[in-house]
């Protein structure tokens, strides 16, 4: 497959939509859903409340990076102990950044000694049972990787890989892909599968977080796909965009897991990313022009209104989302 990253993520999502069994396009549905989004103007971007500036760009940056390398565990949150009306994203978020506020950020060193015990308290989680358990050691194992890997690939900087990677979003995805954690790649019916979605949504973080300015600035922003996870699949199946096979509905409607890297779980993100590429261009032909990214943002606010969070998504147990 040719290309660079980004392209063969779209090429390999289109080869699962193609040969899908579990989850289908509705092409003539995505069209009239396309024309809405094109009717109605988009709106402004609205600053992820996580990811305003922690004083000098330096410190934003180490806060957007260190908050993505455990930007996952969707599988886990149910079970998760929230404050009242938080998420589970912003129960870890609103945790990391309060701490980054009263110490500053965490070096690289302080990265590569994390324990899962010391995750559970700063994420309030102390004795929160094993599933939960678990996924603070799978933090604590991607921070240390993280930290790891910027001693000594960078020096310790955490501004080292955006500095690599010179002004563009692809090139920093490459670099996060050498990480096992951002090993965002599934096997489906013989093809290799790539999504790095937390990869991708460190380069849109650190753009949004700078205001695209100096290392959040990025020439090829407008290449990013979707950021496939649980949440924008689940508003284009409210949508009536993605359908689901009867079974399948059944399993996730009863808050079934469904296995990470099981052909249900991979058409259900590769179906979405796919999809939303398929709206873009629907909305270029109605004289709308976006992105992929931009659309990801648009349908990720639109899985907070209650009436999407009445219904249940998807849910997978995996470091990619």
């Amino acid at each position: 497959m040719n290309g660079d990253l980004l392209d063969r993520i779209r090429v390999a999502s289109a080869e699962v939509a193609a040969r899908a069994r579990w989850v289908r396009i509705d092409r003539e549905r995505l069209e009239h859903f396309a024309g809405e989004l094109a009717r109605v103007p988009e709106p402004a971007p609205a600053l992820d409340p996580a990811h305003h500036r922690l004083g000098d760009p330096q410190a934003t940056l180490a806060f957007v990076v260190t908050l993505d390398a455990i930007n996952f565990g969707s599988g886990w949150f149910p079970l998760l102990r929230k404050p009242p009306g938080r998420s589970g994203y912003f129960t870890i978020a609103g945790a990391l950044k309060r701490c980054f506020e009263a110490e500053g950020p965490w070096s690289a060193a302080r990265l590569c000694g994390l324990r899962g015990s010391d995750c559970a308290a700063l994420f309030g989680q102390r004795d929160a049972g094993p599933e939960v358990a678990e996924l603070m050691e799978r933090f604590a194992s991607a921070l240390r990787q993280l930290g790891a890997w910027l001693l000594e690939r960078h020096e310790g900087r955490f501004a080292g890989p955006v500095e690599r990677a010179d002004g563009s979003a692809a090139r920093l995805v490459e670099q996060l892909a050498e990480l096992p954690a951002y090993r965002d790649v599934a096997r489906y019916d013989g093809l290799e599968v790539p999504f790095y979605k937390r990869a991708q949504l460190t380069a849109a973080d650190l753009s949004s977080a700078l205001g695209g300015e100096g290392l959040g600035c990025f020439r090829d922003l407008d290449r990013l796909t979707l950021f496939a996870d649980n949440l924008v699949p689940h508003v284009l199946r409210r949508q009536r965009v993605l359908v689901y096979d009867a079974s399948l509905a059944r399993r996730i409607d009863a808050g079934q897991l469904i296995e990470a890297g099981s052909p249900e779980e991979v058409e259900i993100r590769a179906g979405a990313l796919h999809a939303v590429e398929l709206c873009v261009e629907a909305m270029a032909r109605a004289g709308v022009r976006t992105t992929a990214a931009q659309l990801d943002h648009r349908l990720w606010n639109r899985g907070q209104q209650p009436e999407v969070k009445a219904h249940p998504r998807h849910r997978t147990r995996t470091t990619c989302y």
